[in-house]
């Protein structure tokens, strides 16, 4: 073997253990991808868990008693800050937990063999708000209301009023022909931490006027206030703002 013939097959040596580097040098390279991502993914459920466990929480509505500012099987977002952090408003949209004998017992959930699959699409259903687990223990209204109001019905107009002047109410849902706002008579005062609230098909509603009768006397404690809905999330078609 001549010094030319040996000078020229060293690179080729040279290049195959450069080949073997680079592999090894990849593959750290691709460990330290794969941790980012676990990272991010880790990092993007923390945050996920905390906006839905103190700042926003989706429900679905099972009723028409919004209607038709919300349809059965709606899909909306609520603030989770109203009301320990911001203030309610009359007109504000609630969802809030029974005051006691406003519904009906509810049937336990049927109990079923677990499937790692099908309860990870549930839980990233949930997460998206597509899929709402606990709206059977809660019930949503209009805040008509708030503590120390007077709230009546209905004036000579067919109006309710809250401390004796008449109130707009544009979202009513009443039967064709209606001019009363209730069909049902009545004069209240909203104790202190309570709410007086009503559904906007004020004709198919069960609300305050239809529970004066619970131990509440119909009236919602504030404390029971889950939050204030803000957005109609699903399906897309309705998506629309709430207000707030």
């Amino acid at each position: 073997m001549t010094d030319h013939e040996s000078a020229g097959r060293r690179p080729r040596a040279a290049w195959r253990g450069s080949a073997s580097g680079s592999a090894n040098a990849r593959t750290p390279r691709r460990r330290r991808v794969l941790r980012n991502l676990l990272v991010i993914l880790a990092s993007a459920l923390v945050v996920s868990f905390l906006t839905e466990a103190f700042l926003i929480r989706t429900f679905y509505i099972p009723t028409g008693s919004m209607q038709d500012t919300l349809q059965i099987d709606d899909r909306i977002i609520v603030n989770e800050l109203v009301p320990d952090v911001v203030d309610i408003d009359r007109g504000d949209i609630v969802v809030f937990r029974d005051p006691g004998g406003w519904l009906g017992p509810v049937a336990p959930a049927p109990i079923e063999a677990g499937n790692t699959v099908v309860d990870g699409i549930q839980w990233l259903a949930a997460e998206a708000g597509l899929r709402v687990p606990d709206s059977d223990d809660h019930l949503v209204k209009r805040v008509i209301g708030l503590p120390g109001d007077d709230v009546a019905c209905c004036d000579t107009a067919g109006s309710t009023t809250v401390n004796g002047e008449p109130i707009t109410e544009p979202y009513l849902k009443l039967p064709p022909g209606a001019i009363r706002t209730s069909e049902y008579d009545f004069s209240v005062t909203v104790p202190a931490g309570g709410l007086w609230v009503e559904g906007d098909n004020r004709y198919n509603s069960a609300d305050s006027r239809l529970h004066t009768d619970t131990p509440g006397n119909g009236f919602v404690p504030v404390s029971h206030v889950v939050g204030r809905a803000f957005v109609i999330n699903w399906p897309l078609s309705h998506w629309s703002w709430l207000g707030g």
